[in-house]
């Protein structure tokens, strides 16, 4: 199954479909409107909207007033669209491009001015007839009450997502996507066989190389039709990048063991590989973090200051710490008779918890109650997580949190509600460090 990048979603797409499904919509409209013309049909009295001039005076304020709304429109979201580069950053513009309602909203406006424009063009009086469509009229007043209608929701769409903690949570339900399609449910998997490190570092030399055709972002691998491909060869698919990392142009991509079953795998990974110009979300959970990070450094700056935003942002990184321990990646897929076919770089949740708390920890560090989340945070994650590694990952960063917080020589207060923070926090990793060892 191909992955749809949200990247790939234009602000266009959607209003073309619809302009031209409104050119469909008119010539449906027309059938019994050129056959109540021609008397072979007949259009009840009520159904109409009056003579030529009513009909003409009527389209005219519907172009009117549909033409200046989609003005607006487009005025408002390039607004919006300013207003999330400064305050979420650029790397987040893509969030509000695709987001449908905008699109939608674009569309029925758009679609409606064209189907207006075109019911006045064919409403008209000669010498010889007259041509008062009046079903197309009516459905121009149906079109535009609903273009209308629908602007309402748009306008609430909007006001709800340049809201800080809905912009975090959306990232954060993001991320969760973005695991659940890097995580393989390995049903069955005391079947599988494991693969040692040396035996993939033999592989991975004894192999042929695939070069990369493009340099960009690594941003999706078909796992599945790789996956099949590599079965029915007999062969091992290594990937010296994961998703996020950037790519030269001509770097060793990925290596094929055994060199012998090289044969089409170059154009194989080429068409299954995808790279850009932009990291995205859909497998590169990393991602994710950074995106949250961002949104709190830029809250953390001196010209915003915004202290709450900063702190929903420590709470939704300790959320996707979780996520990230409950569907771990492994970067190992498997055929169906358990063997590895497949591997990519893991995702390790202690390289996860420095992207996440480090530079929050830094731009934080003349604000106690970011720094005093953070130790809470930390306590409350930490026993929800599986290994040594990650335990100590956590209290690494809990004593650089407490060091930060000394340097800056908090006022008294402040320094007493630190020291107690940390100190909940110490006893719940020093316990889950003694339960494991135990």
């Amino acid at each position: 199954m191909k992955h749809r990048l949200r990247h790939d979603v234009n602000l266009w797409i959607i209003p073309l479909k619809m302009g031209i499904g409104a050119v469909v919509l008119f010539a449906l409209t027309m059938i019994p409107d050129t056959m109540a013309a021609y008397n072979l049909v007949h259009i009840p009295t009520w159904f109409s909207m009056g003579g030529i001039d009513d009909a003409r005076a009527i389209l005219s304020a519907m172009m009117g007033c549909v033409s200046t709304v989609l003005a607006l429109i487009f005025s408002v979201a390039l607004l919006v669209l300013s207003m999330v580069a400064t305050l979420f950053g650029p790397r987040l513009l893509y969030r509000f491009v695709q987001d449908w309602v905008t699109q939608a909203t674009i569309g029925l406006f758009m679609a409606a001015f064209i189907y207006v424009f075109l019911v006045f063009l064919v409403t008209h009086q000669d010498a010889n007839s007259t041509f008062i469509p009046q079903v197309s009229l009516i459905t121009c007043w149906v079109l535009v009450l609903a273009a209308f209608s629908f602007l309402v929701f748009y306008s609430h769409r909007i006001a709800v997502s340049i809201q800080n903690p809905d912009a975090i949570a959306r990232i954060t339900e993001d991320f969760r996507q973005a695991l659940c399609l890097s995580a393989r449910s390995l049903a069955g998997s005391d079947v599988c066989e494991p693969m040692t490190i040396k035996v993939a570092e033999q592989q991975m030399k004894d192999g042929a190389p695939v070069k990369s055709a493009k340099g960009g972002y690594l941003q999706i691998i078909e796992h599945e039709a790789l996956l099949e491909a590599a079965e029915h060869s007999n062969a091992v698919i290594h990937f010296l990048f994961r998703p996020g990392q950037f790519v030269l142009s001509g770097e060793a991509l990925a290596i094929v063991w055994p060199k012998s079953q090289l044969g089409e795998f170059p154009k194989l990974i080429e068409k299954n590989v995808r790279i850009g110009r932009h990291r995205v979300l859909s497998q590169d959970s990393e991602f994710g973090i950074a995106q949250i990070v961002e949104i709190a450094i830029r809250a953390l700056s001196p010209a915003v200051n915004d202290t709450f935003t900063g702190v929903a942002c420590v709470d939704y990184l300790g959320e996707a710490i979780i996520m990230l321990s409950e569907m771990p990646q492994s970067g190992s897929w498997y055929d169906s008779r358990g063997q590895i076919r497949l591997l990519e770089r893991e995702v390790k949740i202690s390289r996860m918890v420095k992207l996440a708390f480090d530079q929050i920890r830094q731009s934080a560090a003349d604000n106690p109650a970011v720094l005093i989340r953070m130790l809470a945070i930390i306590g409350r994650v930490a026993p929800r997580l599986k290994n040594a590694d990650e335990n100590a990952a956590l209290l690494e960063q809990a004593q650089a949190i407490m060091e930060t917080a000394m340097t800056k020589n908090p006022v008294a207060m402040d320094r007493k509600d630190i020291e107690a923070a940390w100190e909940r926090t110490r006893e719940i990793l020093s316990e889950e460090k003694e339960c494991r060892q135990s």
